[in-house]
């Protein structure tokens, strides 16, 4: 019998039943509110020696199937036995799997005795050394050494040299912080000077800097930076600090606009790279990595994706000549236990849970609820409240206004807090000041329950996270946010019919990024997935996903193999009246991409993408590129800076301002001071969707949008702009549910003020500079801070500007910067307000956890931050 045979045999039927056994007796560990359950196996009546022999066999194999057996089998060792010489036995196996973490996790919780080497014989002891040194790497900028995981370990060995590396793992495989530790590695000891880090969204973005903040501490070497400012960059270039640029795609472009395309990197990570295959955005990404390859063939690319089915995809587009390589892993290091809930019939407060393995299904037990689940909305809220009692419990809905009922149903089964936690009460005090004293957040934090959606102050929402990690916000009730990578781990995830986007079923490898999100690696000896009514076709209509990877697909290549569909758009895009084309969302960033593509190169067939379609297709294409190409004045690098914009829009929109018959300087933006700021806005709007794209639709709610661009841009805090709104709807006696308006008004500053206006707002001024020029009237032409970025960061002064770049978030600089006279302060300035009243910034009502950031962020003379 070969060693694959035997592997085989001892999962089918060696010890299937001491498995089964131990694994429902470690599920039903992890759930709280089940019914006793006297058929429940008990851990005395297993052979624990032969099931321990057969996990150090099935540790050898590369199966994932295997190795999750043998990682059951040492947990329950470790966590199910009294035996001292038991629970050693489960470490060595945890050993033999490269879970070190495990065992650190293990010794932390008392579930294993310190010294554990101490209590090895000398073969075994060695052998435990040996392999201690194999999965152990060297941090050269720390001279520190680091055990690692199999996937970690060759990530490291793999990402040396110059070569391009694309590695993919499950969520709970210690990416992130593998990840972290090489960049910073790579920016002390290999002599980068400029790095770049690409996160998909702001969320993670801050949770980045943050990270590489706390590990780099006090250093001077190394600044980080998530502001596309070109100080740090400059600085890094002439021979000072190296840097660290933690940004998101849009951000990127915006610093190369700034540097006129002189950005030169030596080293860019693309997290969650599997992301340019998003609609809209993936383009975005796409674009980015081709430009900063252009400026510096040299560059260095690494792309972290989770589980994905072709890691390798990511390196076709690698310039001639450099070398590339993908790490790809498939291997758990946490246990993740997929569980189904059904109700009992004719009882609706007991719930049957079952645990769904790779072709088999195991009954766990009945879980009983406090009360009637009487509606979808209770059904969610009471199977997470009864299931996930003791906390770390995520819940997954559909939308944010879900998020809050459903956290507000949580709320009310749980007890009161006496005495609420400072932390707790601190962050109810920064909801009801930096949003609206009747936020819902506040009351339900102040029990322990919180929500979280993708337009929340990012202050706000890392406090939400970093006080669900401490364990003191025990339910977490989320959106789709937490699938864009925001390193969030939990016990518990409870789940009913999944939606992505605008109701769409969640696709398999989004669910189980989802659910990687159980039982994060060092945190968590396995994490619970719950989906409920899984019969309920409605819920679920491809029935609850087993377990798949991503498919790595570009939007680029998505688009063009609709067919014709993209080469008929660019057609009728060559038309004057945009509003009468359809499919804009599929087609226009990914047709403004080949047409800037098209120009730079003078066919698509020259382009990479062209080798992945056929030679028929790009002849289609080049033909209607070539048709709109011949209409087009501007040229292609002012087309390049605005990826997602069409040049076909950039020219008409020139053309308008050529045939414009007023004084030029009506085009123009008014300083946000100027009394005709705002009209000029929905002018502005107007003709952008006029002549460059619908991109401010529908035009009725125009003003709408200027006003929140217009507030936005002057400094106001979203606490003021929401207020501003309660106070116009009551004026004009229009009726409000205060919820739907706060939520309301985040989404408009998140997708109106900081993402559709940057981007149409810079090409705007762009091509109205090129006019500018082109009639003489350079004076009109303001050099200061480009209108994007200070639509992404919402400043319009420097002082405000000063202090975020001194590391605040807008939220804390708002805040500040309210109390502060003066609009005119450098950073230094800045830190010596600050450094002068810090002491009475209580006083003045600044939020506790606003002074907090204060003190971490900034080093006050005399040393009063400490």
């Amino acid at each position: 019998m070969s060693l694959a045979d035997l592997q085989s045999w001892l999962l089918q039927e060696g010890v299937r039943d001491d498995l089964d056994a131990i694994t429902r007796l470690t599920v039903r560990n992890e759930l709280d509110n089940l019914a006793p359950d006297p058929s429940a196996p008990s851990a005395t009546a297993i052979d624990w020696p032969r099931l321990l022999l057969a996990g150090s066999i099935l540790a050898r194999s590369d199966q994932r199937r295997d190795q999750e057996a043998a990682l059951r089998i040492a947990t329950a060792a470790i966590s199910l036995t009294d035996g001292q010489a038991l629970k050693d036995a489960g470490a060595v196996l945890l050993g033999k799997l490269s879970n070190f973490r495990a065992i650190a996790l293990a010794t932390n919780r008392g579930l294993l005795t310190a010294d554990l080497d101490g209590r090895l014989g000398v073969a075994l002891r060695l052998e435990a050394q040996r392999r201690e040194m194999d999965r152990s790497i060297l941090v050269q900028s720390s001279g520190a050494w680091l055990q690692v995981n199999d996937f970690q370990q060759r990530f490291w060995s793999n990402a040396g040299g110059e070569r391009w590396l694309s590695a993919s793992a499950p969520t709970a495989s210690g990416k992130t912080f593998l990840v972290l530790q090489w960049l910073i590695d790579q920016v002390i000891a290999r002599e980068a000077r400029v790095a770049v880090y690409l996160a998909p969204t702001r969320a993670l973005v801050s949770e980045i800097e943050t990270s590489l903040k706390r590990i780099l501490g006090n250093t001077e070497e190394i600044e980080v930076s998530s502001l596309p400012l070109p100080d740090k960059y400059r600085a890094a270039r002439a021979g000072g600090a190296r840097v660290i640029l933690v940004f998101t795609q849009e951000r990127l472009h915006f610093l190369a606009n700034v540097l006129s395309d002189v950005l030169s990197i030596d080293l860019l990570i693309v997290d969650e790279a599997h992301k340019i295959g998003d609609n809209q955005r993936g383009v975005i990404l796409q674009d980015a990595i081709e430009r900063d390859t252009r400026a510096n063939p040299k560059l260095k690319a690494v792309f972290i994706s989770p589980a994905t089915q072709n890691p390798e995809e990511l390196l076709t587009d690698a310039p001639d000549g450099v070398q590339t390589v993908a790490v790809d892993s498939d291997f758990s290091t946490v246990l993740q236990n997929l569980m189904v809930a059904t109700q009992v019939p004719r009882k609706s407060k007991l719930w049957t849970l079952t645990l769904r393995q790779e072709g088999a299904t195991l009954p766990v037990g009945t879980l009983q609820l406090a009360s009637t689940p009487d509606g979808l909305k209770k059904r969610l809220a009471f199977i997470a409240a009864a299931v996930g009692e003791r906390g770390g419990t995520l819940v997954y809905t559909n939308g944010a206004g879900e998020a809050e009922e459903v956290a507000d149903l949580i709320s009310q089964l749980l007890p009161k807090l006496r005495p609420v936690d400072s932390e707790l009460l601190e962050l109810a005090e920064l909801a009801r000041k930096g949003v609206h004293q009747d936020f819902r957040l506040a009351p339900l934090v102040e029990r322990g329950v919180a929500f979280h959606y993708g337009n929340m102050p990012s202050l706000l929402r890392l406090e939400i996270e970093r006080l669900f990690r401490s364990g003191k916000i025990r339910f977490l009730v989320c959106t789709s946010t937490l699938i864009e990578g925001v390193n969030l781990s939990c016990r518990t995830i409870v789940v009913r019919g999944p939606r992505k986007g605008k109701g769409h079923p969640m696709e398999p490898h989004d669910f189980w990024n989802l659910a990687g999100r159980a039982g994060r690696w060092g945190d968590e000896f396995q994490g619970n997935i719950i989906c409920i009514d899984p019969e309920d076709t409605q819920a679920w209509p491809s029935g609850v996903p087993s377990r798949a990877r991503y498919p790595i697909k570009r939007e680029s290549d998505a688009v063009l193999d609709l067919g014709d569909g993209m080469a008929d758009y660019l057609s009728e895009r060559g038309l004057s009246d945009i509003s009468s084309i359809e499919d804009t969302d599929k087609f226009e960033q990914v047709g403004a991409y080949l047409l800037t593509t098209f120009m730079r190169l003078g066919s698509i067939s020259a382009a990479s993408l062209s080798k992945r379609h056929d030679a028929a297709s790009i002849a289609k294409l080049d033909q209607a590129l070539g048709a709109l190409a011949a209409q087009i004045e501007i040229d292609v690098d002012l087309a390049a800076r605005h990826p997602g914009v069409s040049a076909v829009g950039l020219q008409r929109l020139l053309e308008a301002f050529r045939s414009y018959g007023g004084d030029v300087e009506n085009l123009l933006l008014a300083e946000v001071a100027s009394n005709d700021s705002y009209d000029r806005f929905i002018t502005i709007m107007g003709r952008i969707n006029k002549h460059m794209f619908l991109a401010f639709a529908p035009e009725s709610r125009i003003r709408l949008y200027a006003l929140i661009v217009f507030k936005w841009l002057k400094g106001y805090s979203l606490a003021k702009i929401i207020r501003d709104s309660i106070e116009w709807h009551q004026n004009t006696a229009r009726s409000f549910k205060l919820p739907d308006l706060i939520r309301g008004t985040m989404e408009l500053v998140e997708q109106i003020a900081r993402f559709r206006a940057p981007k149409y707002l810079s090409a705007y001024m762009d091509v109205l500079h090129l006019h500018l020029r082109e009639i003489g009237r350079e004076d009109l032409i303001d050099d200061g801070l480009d209108i994007g970025t200070q639509l992404e960061f919402g400043v319009s002064s420097t002082t405000l500007l000063s202090l975020m770049e001194l590391g605040l978030s807008r939220m804390s600089a708002v805040v500040l910067y309210e109390k502060i006279a003066r609009d005119d302060l450098t950073r230094e300035e800045c830190v010596a307000w600050i450094a002068e009243r810090v002491g009475q910034l209580q006083t003045m009502d600044v939020p506790a956890i606003i002074i907090r950031e204060v003190r971490e962020r900034l080093t006050l003379p005399g040393d009063i931050a400490s």
